[in-house]
């Protein structure tokens, strides 16, 4: 991709604590440490497609619903006008953030967040002359690669929850080559995932959140990628230990 496309992509330049927001800094929240960083520091995003990845409780989930609210969407999925809610879980941290935007205008956006697509499909099925009332009739991987078809489609900027939860491995390959062909295309996309198979799309930013906050970090480096390289290579010596 050449610098001109790059800076065409990106729609948020950067994440910050807005000055102005009232916020409790020993809330559950507060305390993750890569949310923290986000607070102390601020975070740059680059173009293209950038991966959150970290254990369960890192944070990834927390600030990608954040980012999405942040901009004006629906943190249960869906686009700046969906309207659907079923039960709140996200922190209020999508309020105490602020984005700053990248030149130009505002573009596509879209968030698909795996835990809550089924109320996304509900919800869409019901809109008049909705082209999506066939999702319920797809099964689960099917019907979220549907909709990334037709709702991907521009360049934008995108948000991503665990996708790969949805997909087989034959998918999930297709799904790195669609987020390939938008970053191509200039847009931005930000995906929270534990999958090592998406996150060695090649020239996306990989981020691994911990306890040691955010770093950026070498697809071959990841924890992830070690452990399922070891569990692979000699799955009895991990199941030795888990089943007795």
């Amino acid at each position: 991709m050449d610098a001109g496309s790059r800076r065409a992509g990106r729609p948020v330049r950067r994440v910050e604590r807005d000055p102005a927001a009232d916020w409790d800094e020993h809330a559950w929240w507060a305390r993750i440490p890569a949310v923290r960083v986000v607070l102390d520091a601020g975070l740059d995003l680059p173009a293209g497609v950038t991966f959150l990845v970290g254990e369960n409780g890192s944070g990834k989930s927390t600030l990608i619903e954040a980012l999405a609210q942040a901009y004006g969407l629906n943190a249960e999925g869906g686009s700046r006008g969906a309207m659907h809610r079923t039960r709140g879980t996200e922190s209020p941290l999508g309020d105490v953030l602020r984005l700053v935007r990248g030149a130009g205008g505002r573009g596509d956006a879209y968030f698909l967040r795996a835990e809550t697509t089924h109320g996304l499909y509900t919800y869409l099925e019901g809109l008049p002359d909705s082209p999506d009332r066939d999702l319920h009739e797809r099964s689960h991987g099917e019907g979220f690669l549907a909709l990334l078809e037709r709702r991907f489609a521009r360049p934008g900027f995108y948000l991503l929850d665990e996708p790969e939860a949805a997909l087989s491995f034959t998918s999930t390959l297709g799904l790195m080559a669609r987020l390939s062909v938008l970053a191509e295309a200039g847009a931005q996309i930000v995906v929270a995932t534990h999958s090592p198979v998406l996150t060695a799309l090649p020239g996306a930013t990989v981020l691994e959140l911990g306890e040691h906050g955010i770093r950026a970090t070498a697809w071959s480096d990841l924890a992830v990628v070690d452990h399922f390289r070891a569990f692979l290579g000699e799955p009895d010596r991990y199941l030795r230990h888990l089943l007795g």
